[in-house]
């Protein structure tokens, strides 16, 4: 990341937790530098971005201690395309840099990818499956947060196979 490009990047707005989600922590608005600095994560292979977001991330705040860290899997028609998923990438290279577990907790339902949807059909579309039993305190990661349904959707799919606390932290959000 150049640091005149670092510069453009502007703090995330404040906004309420989507429903389920306990609290949240966003780094950048999602404008024009930082949807091209994740687009160029995504589709650019730019996969070094991802420990420059994550030692911003791991200063934003500290995670509790009980916590263990999972991500909002992207479609599987997209992780195949791209080769990865970026909400993982950041997820590992958030929990590698704090020492807590990461686990993949979450499957995302077939269906088309959330870009490119208005809020009440994003809201409709997203849904999860679980993979095992997850823990009672998830701090789950993902790269960007528009309306908030995917986080808002994994969250409930946490909450009800028992976690009692769900922290969400992304990379970028947008305003509302």
């Amino acid at each position: 990341m150049c640091p005149a490009c670092a510069e453009r990047l502007r703090p995330a707005p404040g906004r309420p937790p989507p429903h389920g989600v306990d609290a949240w922590r966003a780094l950048y608005r999602y404008d024009d530098t930082a949807r091209s600095l994740l687009t160029s994560l995504k589709n650019g292979q730019r996969r070094d971005v991802v420990g420059w977001l994550a030692d911003r991330l791991v200063v934003a705040s500290p995670p509790d201690a009980a916590a263990v860290v999972t991500w909002a899997p992207t479609v599987a028609g997209r992780r195949h395309q791209r080769g990865f998923d970026q909400a993982e990438l950041l997820a590992r290279s958030v929990a590698r840099r704090w020492g807590l577990a990461c686990r993949p907790l979450l499957r995302r339902r077939a269906g088309a990818a959330q870009a490119g949807r208005g809020g009440r059909d994003r809201r409709a579309h997203p849904g999860f499956d679980l993979v095992g039993r997850p823990p009672a305190v998830v701090l789950l990661v993902d790269d960007v947060a528009t309306t908030g349904a995917t986080l808002g959707a994994a969250a409930l799919a946490l909450r009800g196979a028992g976690s009692r606390r769900v922290e969400a932290m992304v990379a970028a959000r947008a305003q509302e």
